[in-house]
């Protein structure tokens, strides 16, 4: 139950931020409502094609197409309204970064996936819909950018199966994830926390 609600916020979370992403590319209506169910379903729906989980999470359950059409449309009459979208982006955005990693580490562990399995399936969850989202409208993916992104999804994934592992109960370990790794997300944003990158010069000899 606890996981239903966390995935219902999620894909409407993450609805919205492909909305407003697809605002700022002037798109239409069905341009819209394409971007936005593309960002809050394609996560899981190239974790279950990679994982051979079927059918699909909306093809089973088809009210999802319409939680997320629903929430684009919304989104689309309310932006104007919204005086900090960037902000309001990130923050979507970030939540379902989280809320999917742990959506797509629990869907993992329940076919008896490997550990790393596990760990990368709920990155690809988490990650998958924004890059999917920020292609098609033309931008650089968040994954990409200078703030810890990925790198939050696999922690939070660590975390998740960490605290399993210590026999702490499943809806306490996914709650304890999800607040810290929202805050997390939230925190190298605000402070542009970032792992260090790596820079070759084939001129510098």
């Amino acid at each position: 139950m606890l996981l239903h609600i966390i995935y219902l916020i999620a894909i409407t979370a993450e609805a919205v931020t492909g909305s407003l992403s697809a605002g700022k590319q002037r798109m239409d209506l069905f341009g819209v409502t394409t971007i936005a169910c593309v960002t809050a379903l394609g996560g899981g729906t190239v974790r279950d094609v990679i994982l051979g989980h079927y059918p699909l999470g909306w093809v089973k359950h088809p009210e999802y197409l319409y939680y997320t059409i629903c929430a684009a449309l919304v989104t689309t009459f309310i932006a104007r309204w919204l005086h900090y979208l960037k902000t309001i982006f990130l923050i979507l955005d970030s939540l379902g970064l989280v809320a999917f990693t742990l959506i797509g580490c629990t869907i993992a562990r329940e076919i008896n996936c490997p550990t790393i399995i596990v760990l990368v399936a709920g990155m690809l969850t988490g990650v998958s819909g924004g890059v999917l989202r920020d292609v098609l409208c033309n931008q650089v993916p968040l994954v990409f950018q200078k703030e810890l992104y990925a790198s939050v999804s696999l922690c939070t994934g660590i975390a998740y199966l960490a605290l399993l592992h210590f026999q702490i109960n499943d809806s306490t370990a996914t709650l304890i994830c999800l607040c810290s790794g929202f805050l997390l997300r939230l925190l190298a944003i605000k402070y542009s926390w970032q792992i260090p990158t790596f820079s070759y010069d084939d001129n510098a000899h």
